[in-house]
């Protein structure tokens, strides 16, 4: 548990250097893990405020994403997570619809090393994300496929997906 208390410190002064220079967009998903556990999320993202290789197709941009999850398992099952990562946006060109696929790695702890039948391993978990949507009058619904694992360096690593719907709303 002191680890996941260090960890919400290192991101919650992180999230306030980054909250002085710019407003946070809120996310909310819900979803199912590889193992038909609920999730829920509730997320921050601050945008890069950058984009790269702009063209009439599109262009590159990105943001940082600050998360808490909560893993809703059975009695003895459920977990809590909290994650950081960097996600890169490429955002298809559109007037009023702006489709976008998304991909970020970052890290993640839990509270336990257990989701329903997985053994992680250890608390700090890889976070990799894939997903899509489309952005529209300062709001965003999408879907994410997102990945946990140790990448090997403790065993077991067995690793849990979770599938999640978002909406985000832009202030």
């Amino acid at each position: 548990m002191h680890k996941i208390v260090t960890w919400a410190a290192v991101a919650a002064l992180s999230l306030g250097q980054a909250a002085a220079v710019q407003a946070a967009d809120m996310t909310f998903a819900i979803g199912q893990s590889s193992d038909s556990t609920m999730v829920y999320r509730l997320g921050a993202q601050f945008d890069f405020n950058r984009s790269w290789f702009a063209s009439d197709v599109g262009r590159l941009t990105g943001y940082w994403d600050a998360g808490y999850t909560f893993w809703d398992g059975d009695e003895t099952s459920s977990n809590h997570s909290l994650s950081l990562a960097p996600v890169f946006v490429y955002e298809f060109a559109g007037e009023r619809f702006t489709p976008y696929i998304e991909a970020g790695i970052g890290i993640a702890a839990f509270a336990h090393t257990e989701v329903e039948d997985n053994d992680l391993g250890s608390s700090l978990q890889f976070e990799d994300r894939l997903g899509f949507g489309v952005r529209f009058a300062g709001q965003e619904i999408g879907v994410r496929a997102v990945h946990y694992s140790n990448a090997g360096l403790k065993q077991p690593n067995d690793g849990v997906e979770a599938y999640t719907l978002h909406y985000r709303m832009r202030f």
